[in-house]
């Protein structure tokens, strides 16, 4: 009798021991999500709000769009691609490097002109509004790079639109992301930048002074999708599910950032 209970006794020991390890595998791996920079604060807190419910933290890493996506284009492991545009993840759809089907544009954004906020003056951005004349003769005015990063792009439209890109360009501070021109202006090293609204709502050494025309640029949003290392990985989609749907949708809100049209 006892012969015949010792098979039965191995494998259910076995079977005790082998459970935690299964169970603490349904997590799987943290996910890798590789965000735009004016993404920080609400992905920080909605990260914190995801790793609460009991899945693990995902691992956030920040930058222009423009750099994130040449890192995932060389091989860097990422699950998840967030984007300030639309042309960086069309990049990356173009060399099959996303899973289209789960693109989406859930998040919308204004672009502002600020100044530091012991200098604040109303601007009224128009066609006719001379913002050279505003800069004074040394002045310049801080944006990301026009030649990679979105919201250097969005100014750049902007600007030719107001007539002022010739005049302007030459003084412009072109920084590496929007968090860096942010950071040009509080320290006063530029009387003024172009920005997104919730970057300038993030800061406390800056104003907006006013906000240029939605005719002026390009719709601003924000595409996510799963990079194709990450299709079948379903943690990886779940999250990507909870950050597109209603419960995030008060957390955005919250950060300043609207609904896409």
């Amino acid at each position: 009798m006892r012969r015949r209970f010792l098979p039965v006794l191995a494998a259910l020991a076995l079977s005790l021991s082998a459970w935690p390890a299964r169970a603490q595998g349904t997590q799987g791996e943290a996910v890798t999500v590789f965000a735009a920079a004016s993404l920080t604060d609400a992905l920080r807190d909605l990260g914190a709000q995801w790793a609460a419910r009991g899945n693990r933290a995902p691992r956030l890493s920040f930058a222009a769009s423009s750099a994130l996506a040449r890192q995932i284009e060389q091989g860097a492991p990422a699950d998840l691609f967030m984007s300030a545009d639309e042309a960086w993840a069309n990049y990356l759809q173009e060399r099959n490097l996303l899973v289209n089907a789960t693109r989406s544009s859930p998040l919308g954004n204004s672009l502002v002109l600020i100044s530091p906020v012991n200098a604040a003056r109303p601007v009224t951005l128009a066609r006719d509004t001379n913002l050279a004349v505003l800069l004074g003769p040394n002045g310049r005015i801080a944006t990301g790079d026009p030649a990679h990063v979105p919201v250097g792009r969005y100014a750049q439209a902007a600007l030719t639109w107001m007539g002022q890109w010739d005049a302007i360009a030459p003084r412009v501070a072109r920084a590496d992301n929007v968090r860096a021109a942010l950071l040009l202006v509080e320290r006063g090293e530029a009387p003024f930048g172009i920005v997104y609204s919730t970057d300038a709502a993030a800061s406390q050494g800056v104003r907006v002074v006013g906000t240029f025309p939605a005719a002026s640029h390009e719709p601003i949003t924000y595409p996510f999708a799963l990079t194709r290392r990450a299709e079948g990985n379903a943690q990886a989609r779940a999250l990507l599910a909870f950050l597109t749907g209603p419960e995030a949708a008060a957390t955005w809100q919250r950060f300043g950032f609207i609904r896409a049209q």
